[in-house]
Parts: structure tokens; sequence; C-alpha cells
């Protein structure tokens, strides 16, 4: 539908395509932008989902409520729009925005190690995920790391003490025993 992808590891996940909205094709989209429309900034989406990738144009999109809609150009049936669910929606790094200093993506966060105020290694950010009061990291042990527990630790300033991504750590005011 569109130019050549960008390589895998240059593209950023920014949402998930969900399931159809309506009878003429349009696509429910679960954002992980914020706001959740951010994603509708993107005119071209790289589609991922196992080893299938496909290149869309963005038509239009809307929020409906608290539902994001976005219309594919070409994609006009409803059964065709179905086959698109499960398809994780991707941009090239390049695309983003530039941040200010102290901000960070969460793909720049995933993977650094987690250190506490003792130098403990309490392990390695897996991934993030929303909840209504705080972003929320999970980290999981790595080799050398404090133990073997998963631990969940809230993305705030009195958790997040210094961050240094080309040391690749975190350090942070957590109680390991929490």
């Amino acid at each position: 539908m569109s130019t050549t992808p960008a390589p895998a590891e240059d593209l950023v996940v920014l949402g998930k395509i969900v399931s159809v909205h309506g009878v003429k094709g349009d696509v429910k989209v679960y954002s992980f932008t914020d706001p959740i429309d951010n994603v509708l900034d993107y005119p071209r989406w790289t589609l991922r989902r196992d080893n299938e990738v496909k290149q869309v144009e963005v038509a239009s999109g809307r929020l409906q409520g608290k539902v994001l809609v976005a219309k594919l150009k070409g994609l006009d049936d409803r059964e065709v729009a179905r086959t698109y669910a499960g398809f994780e929606i991707c941009v090239p790094r390049s695309e983003l925005p530039e941040l200010t200093d102290g901000e960070f993506y969460w793909y720049q966060l995933e993977g650094l190690k987690v250190i506490d105020q003792a130098g403990q290694l309490l392990g390695k950010i897996d991934h993030l995920f929303e909840t209504g009061a705080n972003d929320v990291m999970v980290v999981k042990a790595c080799a050398d790391s404090l133990d073997d527990r998963e631990r969940l630790l809230p993305y705030t300033e009195q958790c997040v003490l210094s961050i240094d991504l080309s040391a690749g750590e975190m350090r942070v005011d957590w109680d390991a025993d929490f």
C-alpha cells in the first residue's frame, strides 16, 4: 500500500488495531500515545503481527467517546478490516517528536538496569504500563540481579532518582524487600 518499511529495530509501537468499527471498514485503535489521538498525527503506519508486515496510510481518524476510530486508505470492507485486528501500529523512531530534558519515551526505558540506593541491582525494566495514578515499570530479574523477583515500581519523581541512557541504568529509591 505504500513505501518500503523501516527496519524492524527502527520501529516504535504506538498502538494496536483491536477490532472493526461500523460497516465501512473503519478500525478501532488502542493507542499508547498521550493524548490517545496523537497516533493519528502519523499519516503512514507500519502494521506488524508476528511475521506479517503491512504499510498503510491513514485517511482519517476520530475520537468517538473513549474509542479511537481510524479509516485506512483503500480499506472499505468490514470483513477485510476484521483481518487487521491484532496488528501493532508502528512508526519509525525518526518520526517521533524531540523530547525536552528529563523526558523519555517508554521504549528508551525498557532494558535499563534498575539499581537501588544501596547499589543493588533489582533487575531490568521489561515494560511499562499505565494506571490511573501513574505509570508503572515492570522490573524483572536478570543476570547478577539481587534475587529472582519481579517488581512493580512506580514511574514517579519520588521513586526514580536518575536515568542514564548511555550507561543503561536507572537509579531508584526503592526498598528491595518491598
